[in-house]
């Protein structure tokens, strides 16, 4: 299946640019304006690339709409505007500052895909683990090992950590360490 991109960008030149590099690979849709992107986002759109200054709406009103709707899509900022601590509140997935390149355009797409994919085997093992837990928590090991259920509940939860494995192993290293840094300061920062 066909990942679709919604690329939201004002310049007409730079939003056909984006459409180019992942035109072939990606289903393409672009929007010039904020009311525009809000008209054509939902739930078959994978990815958006949102410039964070439009005409007519700032592009954190566009995120800030598509996430009220509750839509699952990934975001890109993709914008000139240099990141200040006002990004701690945005709910975006990855912040791109132009001017951006093929490559960058490219890899945006690709790891909001990845992300997707492991957000959603990763809430699909966490309800399964619990499931788990609360099966060993009521019944015996005997009873369990006799239910062709719980095997496969087993099976499947093998299955998807394996697969969680695999996700993880295409993420960069920065995405890698951005998912799971701890939430305070790091030793090494406070030892620097």
């Amino acid at each position: 299946m066909t990942r679709r991109v919604l690329i939201v960008e004002d310049e007409p030149e730079v939003a056909d640019l984006y459409r180019g590099y992942l035109s072939g690979t990606y289903d393409v849709t672009v929007a010039n304006t904020g009311a525009e992107a809000l008209d054509l986002v939902d739930d078959t759109i994978d990815a958006v690339l949102l410039d964070r200054r439009l005409p007519d709406t700032s592009g954190s009103e566009v995120l800030a709409a598509i996430r009220d709707r509750g839509l699952d899509c990934r975001v890109a900022m993709v914008t000139a505007v240099e990141p200040d601590v006002d990004i701690v509140e945005m709910g975006f997935d990855l912040y791109l500052v132009k001017p951006a390149t093929r490559d960058d355009i490219q890899s945006a797409v690709e790891r909001l895909g990845t992300r997707a994919q492991y957000d959603d085997t990763l809430q699909r093992t966490a309800s399964l683990v619990t499931k788990r837990a609360v099966l060993e928590a009521e019944r015996t090991p005997a009873e369990l090992r006799s239910s062709p259920e719980y095997e496969e509940l087993v099976d499947t939860i093998d299955s998807l950590q394996s697969e969680m494995d695999d996700l993880a192993s295409a993420f960069s290293p920065d995405d890698y360490r951005m998912l799971f840094r701890d939430l305070g300061p790091s030793s090494t920062s406070e030892s620097a």
